[in-house]
């Protein structure tokens, strides 16, 4: 399998799609707008959007499985695409110009590919097994930067799932206090990217899904960082929880999440 060739059919892909997003965002009326579930938006959009990368995908690898934000009945096999067609609903609604396409491939367990394309921009994330991590066809690396203290930080905050809202809220408070402060895009997808091309030097949140998260952590381990859970283990694109820094950080960042161990 050539997975730099596939890499760049899905880059071609995304950029066809956030086409169609960019054309569709300002036609957007408050009827078209659904709820999935609390704070949980979803539009025609998001739905033609999957159905048309579930389609060429299809076609891309035989045979393939699929995990897609938007249809719960599409299943694993050995190769399986993990899709959000549009990573940040909430602000595409609100004509907030950042939201992205996100696509992982994944080999049974094993991610071996990553794609995030943010069509206001026009800048498009992705790499492959063993291969470095690019932005429109420059590699990049994450930041350099050595100490929490000097860290910009991204984070997301849940809508549904407040279980942990204080632990949650007691790192934030950690680093208004102690870094360069946090940020709130409103798209995982994108905060991940930017952790892995160094303009952030970490990004933490909870309540995620696979498809917010599988591509992402590809691009940022292969630009040089570390991905881990909140625990320290590699069960972040399942395990509904993800830390993604620069590698420098990590070993002082983590140690903000001991209260997630009890």
């Amino acid at each position: 399998m050539n997975l730099e060739k596939i890499t760049s059919e899905v880059c071609d892909l995304a950029r066809e799609t956030g086409e169609f997003l960019l054309h569709e965002v300002t036609k957007l009326k408050s009827a078209d707008i659904q709820l999935k579930g609390l704070h949980n938006y979803v539009t025609y959009v998001d739905q033609e959007s999957e159905r048309r990368i579930i389609e060429r995908l299809s076609k891309l690898i035989p045979g393939c499985g699929f995990i897609a934000e938007e249809d719960p009945t599409l299943l694993p096999e050995e190769y399986t695409w993990v899709i959000d067609p549009l990573d940040g609903t909430t602000n595409f609604i609100h004509g907030v110009p950042l939201y992205c396409i996100s696509i992982g491939l994944m080999h049974k367990d094993e991610t071996i590919m990553g794609m995030i394309y943010e069509p206001n921009l026009n800048e498009c994330f992705y790499t492959w097994k063993s291969a470095p991590s690019f932005l429109n066809g420059e590699i990049i690396r994450v930041s350099q930067t050595a100490t929490v203290s000097e860290s910009l930080f991204a984070t997301g905050f849940p809508y549904y799932d407040y279980g942990r809202l204080d632990d949650y809220l007691a790192i934030f408070k950690h680093l208004l206090q102690n870094s360069r402060g946090a940020r709130r895009l409103g798209s995982a997808a994108a905060d991940l990217a930017y952790t892995a091309c160094g303009r952030y030097d970490g990004f933490f949140e909870y309540g995620l899904s696979p498809w917010d998260v599988n591509a992402g952590g590809i691009i940022v381990k292969n630009a040089g960082g570390t991905v881990t859970d909140f625990l320290g283990g590699d069960n972040h694109v399942f395990g509904k929880q993800i830390i993604a820094t620069n590698s420098l950080i990590h070993p002082e960042f983590s140690v903000l999440f001991e209260a997630w161990k009890h």
